[in-house]
């Protein structure tokens, strides 16, 4: 290893596909988490408009929620690297249970406005919490030349559980338990993946051993931000990450009512949309080894915010193009989801920018996730009344566009080592 290599003390700390040593049930444990997170993710917009409510008020709540899920992405890094972990992730699983009670046992039963505002918003708390601690966990203890590989096995469980399984899962339960049933199940999955948790030995906080060397939390805070201001490429890394997973959320508002306008039924809806995510979390893996070698960098620009753009574009359009065929649709909407994987490499580029406070550096990468869920239904908020879906749809293309150019400033410096002529990367800030 190389003296620049931030993980040089971890040798043989991953294996030969990429998995951190010793954390396989932590990936099994996001993927349950969040599949009893996603099991609402894509009927929920369309179960209020069938209740009455207006789209006005499913985006707003979308937005609250996302205005949560920001927050505690950035938060995540910081009780992370203060309280653990472990702590932090049974932290989320507290919040969404209280969440959850209070959205679904008392707010949407009596269409009651303020408390299904305030129960979603805490209940969006929850998974940022656990999801992306385990993010910063990974940052920590896998070594860089398989960072990427680790990011991808992520992003494979953590889609695969929110979009797919959460999807599916709704499709076999709705018609048995009932759409209440189904919101009410998600408690059993999310606790089951946090039980998981204690099986794990260790933790990721190097802090947690000496409660002296535990930062006080507005210091923390502050650092972050400093992090965050005083880093160029690790700013721009964020908006990228932001654009990334904009749509993912701005879609699930319009694109159901916008798709049974041409003849599609729901079920046809929640069938793409979990397909569409199953071969997002294959391609999550893909991009992961692609990104190693073919580069972060060109891998974002290239698979992810061109390949974004163009099939945003066929899979929106094509029932213009094409009529409402459902096989179509599901092609164009499995190019987009191959497309998004494209970011993965993110994961791995930006806590690669910093030799130290990875924890905070990733905390940026979270914040950018949790914005996007906050974007998405904005811009629909915003937008939609004046441009209605199709001018949705070219803005979230171009936001795709945007951000391969933005990433091109996410350069590494890399110069040729003395030793074994091999090449090592200098991380410059």
């Amino acid at each position: 290893m190389f003296s620049l290599n931030p993980f040089s003390t971890e040798k043989k700390n991953s294996n030969s596909i990429g998995l951190p040593k010793g954390m396989a049930l932590g990936y099994f444990a996001i993927l349950i988490f969040m599949m009893g997170d996603g099991v609402e993710q894509g009927w929920l917009s369309p179960f209020l408009k069938d209740s009455g409510m207006e789209m006005d008020f499913s985006a707003t709540l979308f937005t609250v929620y996302g205005i949560s899920i920001a927050l505690s992405s950035w938060l995540s890094g910081l009780f992370s690297e203060s309280l653990g972990t472990k702590l932090t992730m049974v932290l989320g699983t507290i919040l969404f249970i209280i969440g959850t009670a209070i959205f679904v046992g008392f707010g949407l039963p009596h269409e009651n406005y303020i408390l299904m505002l305030t129960g979603y918003a805490i209940r969006g708390f929850g998974y940022p919490l656990f999801a992306y601690s385990f993010l910063i966990w990974i940052s920590y203890v896998c070594p860089k030349q398989q960072l990427g590989r680790a990011m991808g096995w992520f992003w494979f469980v953590f889609t695969g559980g929110l979009n797919v399984l959460g999807a599916y899962y709704s499709t076999w339960s709705i018609p048995i338990l009932g759409y209440f049933g189904t919101l009410w199940s998600s408690l059993f999955w999310v606790v089951s993946g946090t039980l998981i948790l204690f099986f794990i030995k260790g933790d990721d906080n190097r802090n947690t051993g000496d409660p002296n060397q535990v930062r006080p939390d507005m210091l923390a805070l502050l650092n972050s931000f400093k992090v965050f201001l005083g880093n160029k490429k690790i700013f721009i890394g964020g908006i990228v990450r932001m654009i990334n997973t904009t749509a993912q959320f701005a879609f699930p508002v319009f694109l159901p009512i916008y798709f049974v306008e041409f003849g599609l039924s729901l079920n046809d809806w929640l069938q793409i949309w979990g397909t569409i995510f199953l071969v997002n979390i294959l391609f999550n893996l893909i991009f992961g080894f692609v990104g190693d070698r073919f580069g972060w960098k060109n891998t974002v620009i290239w698979f992810g915010g061109v390949g974004c753009f163009l099939s945003t574009l066929l899979f929106c359009f094509s029932p213009f193009l094409f009529g409402a065929d459902f096989w179509i649709i599901l092609a164009f909407g499995s190019l987009w989801g191959a497309c998004l994987a494209g970011y993965v490499p993110l994961s791995a580029l930006l806590p690669s920018l910093v030799n130290e406070q990875k924890g905070l550096a990733v905390s940026v990468l979270n914040l950018g996730a949790g914005l996007s869920v906050f974007m998405g239904p904005v811009l629909v908020r915003c937008f939609y009344s004046m441009v209605g879906p199709e001018g949705m749809v070219l803005i979230l293309a171009f936001l795709y566009l945007l951000s391969a150019f933005m990433a091109k400033y996410l350069r590494m410096e890399e110069t040729q080592s003395k030793k074994k002529g091999r090449r090592e990367v200098l991380l410059t800030k």
